[in-house]
């Protein structure tokens, strides 16, 4: 489950790197791992089980065998600082297989969600561009927060484009909006043709060169284009997740995008990172181009500046 494929990669890596260990052998360097995952069964009288055990508390032991829907809990901070745990119990293995099997997506969304928290943290320690955020909600009605070393790269009416270029990566956010008609323009075809037309007017290997522009890889059937609904920061948005390409095929990477609707305004917002880093493992990439997206609020979310 938690090491399975990450959507939406051009190569295969794992969601999370994973490491089995013996209880008994969790020694203090092992206990300082920023997430921990212990599974155990009631039904087990071993010493490694004993020892997961002892972690909890009695009253929350009670409590769990009291009650055959729970499953999990998870503590923060439990043997290091900034530390999430998480325990897995059933009365026995097959229901504790069971219940994984049943609650995977949310077990892999908790992770994922304390790996933005952490990032979040990281990311935005050092001060954001100057003039950034009031420009946005000024002529765009929206919020993104931008972390430090990201630069300006192109704004207009309808189209915004920050850019991180390191020697061996290049991360890339913009956020792209348009009137909102209908809940047909969250239909997936519809937003690869409004990302493409996006990225064909502003996106572009070579901007002497039109036919260098980007464009959403659709030719490749084991690497489609993945959608889902979900709640993005409370509201209602589409994700897609797949890879990009040059027209003239010279460049290519992954892709993470939301579109949603600010309804007071009456606009759609697509917001996307992309990255283009050959030869490079992407997931902690995505990662962070995620982390800085849902940093986007609408306008009314937006809290009012301080005079």
């Amino acid at each position: 489950i938690f090491s399975a494929e990450m959507e939406g990669l051009p190569r295969e890596e794992a969601i999370f790197h994973m490491r089995w260990i013996d209880p008994r052998k969790l020694n203090f360097v092992l206990r300082q791992r920023r997430n921990l995952i212990f599974a155990v069964t009631f039904d087990q009288k071993t010493t490694g089980a004993r020892q997961i055990r002892s972690i909890l508390t009695p009253e929350s032991l009670e409590k769990i065998k009291a009650d055959p829907n729970i499953f999990s809990q998870n503590i923060r901070d439990v043997f290091a600082k900034n530390q999430e745990v998480l325990f897995l119990f059933a009365q026995t293995e097959a229901e504790l297989i069971q219940h994984i099997s049943k609650n995977k997506g949310k077990l892999v969304e908790y992770f994922n969600q304390r790996e933005r928290e952490r990032l979040t943290e990281t990311l935005y320690k050092s001060a954001q561009p100057k003039g950034i955020v009031p420009m946005l909600r000024k002529e765009f009605n929206c919020e993104l927060k931008i972390p430090f070393g990201y630069q300006v790269v192109q704004q207009e009416s309808d189209f915004f484009w920050v850019r991180q270029i390191n020697p061996g990566d290049d991360k890339d956010v913009f956020i792209a909006r348009k009137k909102y008609t209908s809940q047909a323009q969250f239909q997936r075809d519809s937003l690869i043709a409004f990302r493409d037309a996006v990225c064909k007017k502003y996106l572009f290997e070579d901007p002497e060169r039109p036919e260098t522009h980007l464009l959403t890889e659709t030719s490749v059937p084991y690497k489609p284009v993945l959608t889902r609904e979900i709640s993005f920061n409370k509201k209602f948005a589409v994700e897609l997740k797949g890879l990009w390409r040059t027209n003239n095929l010279t460049m290519g990477g992954p892709f993470l995008s939301f579109a949603l609707v600010d309804e007071p305004m009456g606009m759609l917002y697509y917001i996307e990172g992309f990255t283009f880093s050959p030869g490079k493992d992407q997931r902690e990439i995505m990662r962070e181009l995620e982390t800085i997206l849902y940093t986007f609020k609408t306008s009314d979310q937006i809290t009012p500046a301080q005079p």
